[in-house]
């Protein structure tokens, strides 16, 4: 008898994604579908009453439809939608949370950051390349938050969800997306990053573990250093210097962003907050104490579906 399939859409702040999974002879989680659609529906969270704006809501409803039906020649027993920061802190998120009930007929269910942050936990254990780690960190940037765990032995003992995405800070510390990011701009922001992480209570050990990164912007830093080697991602090494961080934040930082836009590899959707996610992520190694990043494909989605296919 078969494994049963499941579908997962993402509905993150800047990005919306779909994974349809199922287990192998071994157990091990098997994609049999993923896809990204950049589709920022978290324009405007870093306002005082944060909305979701009509454009954002109506690029959101779309990637979900389009997602949905690339799911179906999968045939899942199970469909689940999960919402996290942009929809999680807007006033309106429950207006959107109802077009999308009315047009799909599948309800979304909004995580808060402790449950996003053990869903990524649980996701990164699934992946075969990391199976030998058992003392390390685990980070996930998005557009609205950054999620932030420690694992002893394998298991979370420690995990925080903090306002730091890539949209929100664009929105907080740079003037002008369109042109370069200016020195202050940046200095303010790494300073506010490294504030942020003392506020919130997290642990950083003095003997650092492995640290492994998830999501978006790490993988946007590979695609680029693959480009620059002319090379796929996947066939370039998944360990990430923090020193090629700085190299690419000297590089991109004083461009425009139409000049962003033309480095190759660079995700248009991404090219005007990724200065931003740069300079959290140097920001984030450089308090910790962190020389190398391991990148993993195994977010959100992979804990979700693996919740969902434990039965």
């Amino acid at each position: 008898m078969s494994s049963p399939t499941v579908a997962i859409i993402d509905i993150g702040s800047n990005s919306i994604k779909v994974l349809v999974a199922t287990r192998d002879s071994s157990g091990s989680l098997l994609a049999r579908k993923t896809r990204t659609i950049e589709a920022r529906i978290g324009a405007g969270i870093n306002q005082r009453d944060p909305r979701l704006g009509d454009e954002g809501r109506a690029r959101g409803l779309a990637a979900i439809t389009e997602l949905l039906a690339d799911a179906v020649p999968f045939s899942p027993q199970k469909f689940i939608l999960v919402a996290t920061s942009a929809v999680r802190d807007a006033a309106n998120g429950a207006d959107f949370r109802a077009e999308v009930r009315t047009a799909t007929g599948h309800d979304i269910r909004v995580l808060s950051g402790n449950e996003e942050a053990n869903l990524i936990g649980r996701g990164l254990t699934c992946d075969p390349a990391l199976a030998n780690l058992q003392d390390f960190y685990v980070f996930d940037l998005g557009g609205g938050s950054l999620e932030c765990l420690l694992f002893r032995e394998r298991a979370i003992v420690q995990a925080a969800s903090l306002q730091l995405g890539c949209v929100r800070l664009t929105e907080r510390f740079v003037k002008n997306p369109a042109g370069p990011m200016q020195v202050a701009e940046s200095t303010a922001l790494a300073v506010y990053v490294r504030d942020e992480l003392k506020r919130s209570g997290f642990r950083f050990p003095l003997t650092a573990p492995a640290a492994v990164f998830t999501g978006g912007s790490m993988t946007t830093v590979r695609v680029l250093r693959a480009a620059l080697h002319g090379q796929k991602m996947e066939d370039t090494p998944a360990t990430i210097p923090t020193a090629t961080l700085s190299s690419l934040v000297n590089e991109l930082l004083p461009l425009t962003l139409e000049e962003r836009k033309a480095v190759p590899g660079m995700p248009a959707a991404r090219a005007d907050v990724f200065p931003a996610a740069l300079v959290t992520m140097l920001a984030l190694a450089d308090y910790a104490h962190i020389d190398l990043f391991h990148h993993s494909l195994y977010n959100l989605r992979w804990g979700l579906a693996a919740e969902a296919l434990s039965d």
